[in-house]
């Protein structure tokens, strides 16, 4: 496990459903220019490790603007969630314009309480989510529940540094946190149990290696 997610939990800014609701309204129409580059090969190292993993069952929890859907193989059947109909329907128009054909659902749906019965999936992947949620314990909690036994929960998400410049700048944004529509400060504490961090995979992917590819199995 790398040495950046061994970290003393922080307080968080208040943060809730309808925050991050208007938070991405506002992001909606811009967020492929603004945040698609940064993010991509992040999203295709996800993609990646998704392809090569058994199952053919894939959620993908915030699915945002559909950014990640192209990459899929196509023996990939993918349910797609997201909390904002605005980023929804940008991911509607993707799967259109490109015939996605592998694209079997796109729900508006909040990730920390879906309507999937237990043990849907085979995989669930949440790229850029964790620190978006207000809850993400209850968000790894009901990925576990519709992963199935032996299934794969994969995260990418950027974990505050411990120090140093970077360190100084997570912290002056935090209280921002409903403005931007995620956690600057976010640590892996806030998201996985003492008991999970000890079964976690985690790599560093592109660019810089400030974001994380973090694997737990159900």
């Amino acid at each position: 496990m790398s040495d950046i997610l061994e970290r003393r939990p922080r307080p968080r800014a208040a943060m809730d459903a309808e925050a991050v609701r208007t938070a991405y309204r506002r992001w909606a129409g811009i967020y492929d220019a603004v945040f698609g580059g940064i993010g991509l090969l992040a999203r295709r190292r996800a993609v990646a490790l998704v392809n090569r993993l058994p199952g053919r069952d894939v959620l993908e929890v915030g699915v945002g603007t559909g950014l990640a859907l192209p990459y899929y193989d196509a023996d990939r059947r993918i349910t797609g969630i997201d909390l904002s109909a605005e980023m929804l329907a940008q991911a509607h128009k993707r799967v259109a314009d490109r015939e996605i054909a592998n694209v079997v659902a796109l729900h508006e749906m909040d990730a920390e309480a879906t309507d999937f019965p237990d043990a849907s999936f085979d995989v669930a992947v949440a790229m850029f989510v964790a620190s978006v949620v207000p809850h993400p314990r209850a968000l790894l909690a009901e990925m576990r529940r519709v992963v199935r036994p032996g299934g794969n929960m994969l995260f990418v998400s950027h974990f505050a540094a411990e120090n140093g410049p970077l360190w100084w700048i997570e912290r002056g944004l935090a209280p921002a946190s409903r403005a931007l529509g995620w956690h600057p400060d976010f640590t892996a504490e806030a998201l996985f149990a003492p008991e999970d961090l000890t079964r976690i995979t985690a790599a560093s992917v592109p660019p810089f290696g400030i974001f994380k590819l973090v694997r737990l199995v159900a």
